[in-house]
């Protein structure tokens, strides 16, 4: 730990400044002795970090949907070009670069955060030690030394013996009561931000390896930070919970205001958009516009909850404009109120008998004579051909000859080679 503290040590100094600066405002409240002062500056401490860290998270977001994005492509492009290796990075790079995705976005955040969790914790080392270190100096030191949460110390931690919690002004059941709960709630804390995420974040639609990955560190990140807490101290415990806590209610805020197209968040945000838009007649706030402008801008390209969105709208007799906000649409409305066209019907199928009755009846009624029309009493006589037929010939024989394929009527006569 102590060629790691060298490596941060550049940073040490200002974190110890940035919470001796909090301690000021918190110990004219609480006391300079006080735990909830030393607490109360760790906490805004984190609060600080996490406040400049928020440019980082939003390029974590937006990265990380781009992979889930880009899998696929990715998975084919792994598929095509598996026995060559440096052609799949070329190709995957020229992914990424086509599509502004860096696939190392996604920890920024996480690697930021690393030199302050480390300066901190070697700034607690110090204080359980008796050391002074960057802006700490003897007096502040001696007043951290006496602060307790709840009967543990900040520089205390649940594998310490009884000696050293003894010297701390401290019991060995007060320390493992209060680091056991701490790490508890870090470790619940982290599941609920990834399971939320994965649960309503999430396209549905996509079916990549990604998401098994997500689903693996899920159940894995909380396991490694119960390990890892037995052995930081109970200052280093608030600052990680702190900072997990911030953590999930910066991403309830993402799902609940910028969700993931084709994702659970994203049907329960239309859904809200869609009830604001009924009862105010138009949509409400830059947010909102902007979401409805980027599905209008999608076209055919939308996903089934965006066009069922879209189909929404058009029943309250709206339609989404380009600019993102909505106008009523007299096709809308027809449609919504039921004065539209009415569709063409297909006859009903008859039934065998009921086409025979009507071809019956028709025939007899085309037999028989208009009113008004006269009945003619003189026979009519029937066209006969110029030439008589032969008495040798019948009927079945001219038959026979129209189905041999013989002409009817008189024949040429043959040619008198051929005779």
């Amino acid at each position: 730990m102590d060629t790691i503290a060298s490596l941060f040590s550049f940073i040490t100094t200002p974190v110890s400044w940035v919470i001796v600066q909090f301690h000021k405002v918190y110990g004219a409240l609480f006391g300079d002795d006080s735990g909830w002062a030393w607490g109360l500056s760790i906490v805004s401490l984190v609060v600080l970090i996490r406040i400049c860290l928020i440019p980082l998270f939003v390029k974590q977001i937006k990265s990380t949907r781009n992979m889930q994005v880009l899998q696929p492509k990715m998975k084919a492009i792994q598929e095509r070009y598996k026995n060559d290796k440096q052609r799949q990075s070329e190709e995957m790079m020229k992914l990424y670069k086509e599509t502004g995705t860096n696939p190392l976005s996604s920890c920024l955040p996480i690697l930021a955060q690393s030199p302050f969790f480390f300066a901190l914790y070697h700034v607690l080392s110090s204080i359980a030690s008796g050391k002074k270190i960057g802006a700490i100096n003897q007096d502040l030191l001696d007043s951290a030394r006496q602060a307790h949460i709840f009967g543990a110390p900040l520089a205390a931690k649940f594998t310490d013996s009884v000696d050293k919690l003894t010297s701390l002004d401290a019991t060995l059941l007060d320390v493992r009561v209060v680091t056991a709960v701490m790490i508890v709630l870090m470790s619940a804390s982290q599941f609920f931000t990834q399971r939320q995420l994965m649960t309503k974040n999430v396209d549905l639609t996509v079916k990549t390896p990604y998401m098994q990955q997500q689903k693996m560190l899920m159940y894995i990140f909380p396991v490694i930070f119960a390990v890892m807490g037995v052995n930081f101290p109970v200052g280093v415990l608030v600052y990680w919970l702190t900072t997990n806590v911030w953590t999930m209610g910066q991403q309830m805020y993402v799902i609940n205001q910028n969700p993931t197209p084709g994702s659970k968040a994203q049907d329960a945000y239309l859904n809200r958009v869609l009830k604001t838009v009924d009862s105010r007649g138009q949509v409400r706030g830059r947010t909102q516009r902007r979401t409805v402008k980027a599905i209008v801008a999608k076209g055919p390209d939308r996903n089934d909850i965006e066009r069922k969105f879209i189909t929404g709208l058009s029943k309250k007799g709206l339609a989404a404009q380009e600019d993102g906000t909505v106008q009523k649409s007299e096709t809308a409305v027809l449609e919504a109120e039921g004065g539209a066209a009415p569709k063409r019907q297909q006859p009903k199928r008859q039934t065998k008998a009921k086409r025979q009755t009507a071809a019956t009846s028709g025939a007899a009624a085309k037999d028989e004579p208009t009113a008004g029309s006269k009945p003619s009493l003189q026979k009519q006589d029937a066209p006969q051909d110029d030439k008589p037929t032969s008495a040798g010939k019948s009927a079945s024989g001219s038959s026979r000859q129209a189905k041999s394929g013989q002409r009817k009527g008189p024949q040429r006569p043959k040619h008198p080679s051929k005779k």
